[in-house]
């Protein structure tokens, strides 16, 4: 087994990659990978967004999976103020989105952080923050994707305090430019100092209630006083001679998986017909990143976290861009104190010789259709990671195949001829979602989001 890092940026690889060189478990590694997406892919993600990760245990052969994702605030508060609409432009069509301070959930990612470590990690807590502090110190540069997506994504990103940090010169950052963050030095200073504690009864809590009562926000100090971590056993199902293991949640890949055929006899016409039959979804985006580590013992620990698109309100003094969970509407109306649903699907696959592979997905609605693709690739047809993650993706739509460049003409018409409207895209795009992959044949990030990924020596 491959031991490494996967994830959304190559800065969040490094911090991965510094910890598991230093002795850290998986676990310390994912954590400090997750931390350091809080500062490179604030893009995609932030501190105080929420996530779900799963932990593979060589030793007992086991695995777990916690769920801290975000929570409905509101316990014994008043009605907080009307959401805020805006329209994201996503490719020819703008879809409408509410953001603004009542979208705000209760945060979980400090708190899944924290869980992780103190139950896998071995090495201290600062060590597991620093790379994270390094990278707000210094700031980092915007790769293309990232630019790309915060220029669809101004209308959130750029305003009230965001235009200072993403528009620092009256435009968008633009590919190389270096993105500053300086709030963040403080914040990872109190995550340090406080813990992550800190974001739920020391001075960022503290910051997060002041900002949301002025703003009209709907999170109370008994939102965060009651928060908690979740752990579970993940479900699993037979395939390919392996067992996957993941959640099920609102992204259903173990029940799509069991729907497709043995995709290894198949010809390429035939496996995207094959893939295209057993998906559906739909369009919708939302910030998200995911990280997938690997150590020498042969434990995994895949984390992915997302913000929604984000409130478009930072917290004075730590540059913190608060989640707009509340206003992602495919994710349900629980009440207060109750998880908002997730799409997210943090996976392992293990025989009985142990792990075979550990994986993950960014991309909201397109997380299953992009990690179906590449498990089946991986584990039924034997290809190897870089390859299945850069292979050409189908996202299906209803009736409609969105579908990259490089599939046969074939297999595209094939889908014609079998009544689907195919939608060809001109290049490679971050819709089709973000892969993160390390298994026994090596180690893959995802191109369409500047996505690295580094392995070691056993």
């Amino acid at each position: 087994m491959s031991v490494g890092v996967a994830a959304g940026h190559p800065a969040t690889v490094a911090a991965g990659v510094e910890i598991l060189r230093e002795g850290g478990t998986a676990a310390d590694a994912a954590v400090a990978a997750t931390v350091a997406s809080c500062v490179a892919e604030t893009v995609m993600t932030g501190l105080a967004g929420g996530g779900h990760a799963i932990h593979w245990d060589a030793q007992g052969a086991t695995a777990e999976l916690l769920d801290f994702f975000v929570a409905v605030p509101g316990r014994g508060g008043g009605p907080a103020a009307d959401m805020v609409a805006v329209d994201i432009p996503f490719g020819s069509v703008p879809v409408r989105y509410l953001i603004g301070a009542a979208s705000v959930g209760v945060p979980g990612v400090p708190a899944g952080c924290d869980a992780l470590w103190r139950r896998w990690g071995r090495l201290p807590w600062f060590r597991i923050v620093e790379p994270a502090l390094r990278l707000a110190t210094h700031g980092v540069a915007m790769p293309p994707a990232h630019a790309d997506c915060l220029a669809m994504l101004s209308p959130v990103l750029t305003r009230h305090e965001g235009a200072g940090i993403y528009a620092p010169r009256g435009r968008t950052l633009q590919t190389g430019e270096r993105l500053h963050q300086p709030g963040l030095v403080h914040a990872l200073e109190a995550l340090i100092h406080e813990g992550p504690a800190t974001f739920y009864g020391g001075s960022v809590g503290e910051a997060m209630l002041d900002l949301l009562d002025q703003r009209g926000g709907a999170l109370t100090r008994a939102d965060l006083d009651a928060y908690q971590v979740e752990w579970h056993q993940p479900d699993r199902v037979g395939y390919a001679g392996l067992h996957v293991l993941t959640r099920r949640g609102l992204c259903t890949v173990l029940d799509t998986l069991q729907r497709l055929p043995g995709m290894a006899g198949l010809d390429p016409a035939g496996r995207v017909l094959a893939m295209a039959e057993a998906l559906g979804g739909d369009s919708r985006i939302a910030d998200t990143t995911n990280v997938v580590t690997t150590d020498a013992a042969g434990n995994a620990c895949v984390v992915t976290t997302s913000l929604g698109l984000g409130s478009g309100d930072w917290l004075p003094g730590y540059d913190i861009h608060l989640n707009s969970m509340l206003g992602e509407v495919d994710l349900g109306r629980p009440r207060p104190g109750e998880r908002m649903g997730s799409m997210m699907a943090p996976t392992v696959a293990v025989d009985d010789n142990g792990l075979v592979l550990a994986a993950g997905a960014a991309g909201g609605s397109r997380i299953r259709s992009a990690l179906v693709q590449v498990l089946a690739a991986i584990l039924d047809e034997g290809v190897a990671p870089r390859e299945a993650v850069e292979r050409s993706r189908l996202h299906r739509v209803g009736d409609i195949v969105h579908a990259e460049p490089g599939m046969a003409d074939s297999a595209l018409e094939g889908l014609e001829h079998a009544g689907f409207q195919v939608r060809r895209w001109p290049g490679r795009h971050h819709y089709f979602g973000g892969v993160s992959v390390v298994g026994r044949a090596g180690a893959a990030g995802d191109p369409r989001r500047d996505g690295a990924a580094a392995t070691l020596p056993p």
